[in-house]
């Protein structure tokens, strides 16, 4: 299967120091990727550098073209970016905030279409955000907001969707809720990048991890080979508890590693 995203030894350095370091990887349609290391690990960064946002060595294909070759208007149909923080700089009720995922799809001045429309209010309902419709996106609470920015990236429908820590904020009910619609959206084909770092959330939901640290990835594949106990204490410096429930394996950090007990 030809691949949907390749990364193909990227680098990006702030102020002489290398952030990502020669990083390759591709992902296939359908893939639901956890993007996972601890903080500084280049993460962040990363995504940032696919969605062409920093500077960058290296060659990133999106669709089988350098994504240094595509316009603005086909990347920003093609891939959708969801910053970490959540921040909203607008005063917008927060279904005109999910509409402006529609943007890339409609040209200057052009009004969003029924179609349009029906795509704002399914997303808008599977994140559980349709109640806030006309409410003002900065008198929402932090994890209401977050719900409200992911579904504007949703709105894109893009083929890849990059997520920077799209769960952290929200209570235990809209984490499920979240990660299960991602999953879904990802069985129906779309690509997704999720950073997180919650390790338990990404090794139920993620069918592929990949583990970053110092720039550098040092563990891909399914949960069970990226978390193990050697490589968990070698990125995070913890040890971890894993357990079964309803035949699904789990693995919780549980306890700080001192400097001379990490794995060597």
């Amino acid at each position: 299967m030809t691949s949907l995203l390749r990364v193909d030894h990227v680098s990006v350095s702030f102020n002489g120091r290398a952030a990502v370091d020669e990083v390759s990887f591709d992902l296939k349609a359908g893939e639901f990727v956890g993007l996972i290391g601890p903080n500084g690990a280049g993460k962040t960064t990363l995504l940032r550098s696919i969605a062409r946002l920093v500077p960058f060595t290296g060659q990133i294909y999106f669709q089988g073209q350098d994504t240094s070759d595509l316009d603005r208007s086909h990347l920003s149909k093609g891939i959708a970016y969801l910053a970490h923080g959540h921040t909203a700089h607008w005063p917008l009720a927060a279904k005109q905030v999910v509409a402006l995922g529609r943007l890339p799809h409609l040209s200057p001045l052009q009004r969003p279409s029924p179609k349009d429309d029906a795509v704002i209010n399914e997303i808008m309902l599977r994140a559980d955000v349709t109640q806030f419709a006309d409410r003002n996106i900065q008198t929402l609470s932090a994890g209401e907001r977050a719900r409200v920015m992911l579904s504007r990236a949703l709105a894109v429908q893009a083929k890849l969707l990059l997520a920077d820590e799209p769960v952290g904020s929200l209570d235990p009910y809209h984490q499920l809720q979240i990660m299960e619609l991602l999953r879904e959206l990802a069985q129906g084909g779309t690509t997704i990048v999720l950073v997180t770092h919650d390790l338990t959330l990404a090794a139920r939901f993620c069918n592929r991890l990949i583990l970053l640290a110092d720039g550098k990835v040092v563990a891909e594949g399914d949960s069970g080979s990226v978390l193990s106990d050697e490589n968990v204490a070698k990125a995070y410096r913890v040890e971890t508890f894993r357990a079964e429930h309803d035949n699904e394996p789990f693995v919780l950090p549980w306890r700080r590693l001192e400097d001379d007990k990490t794995l060597s």
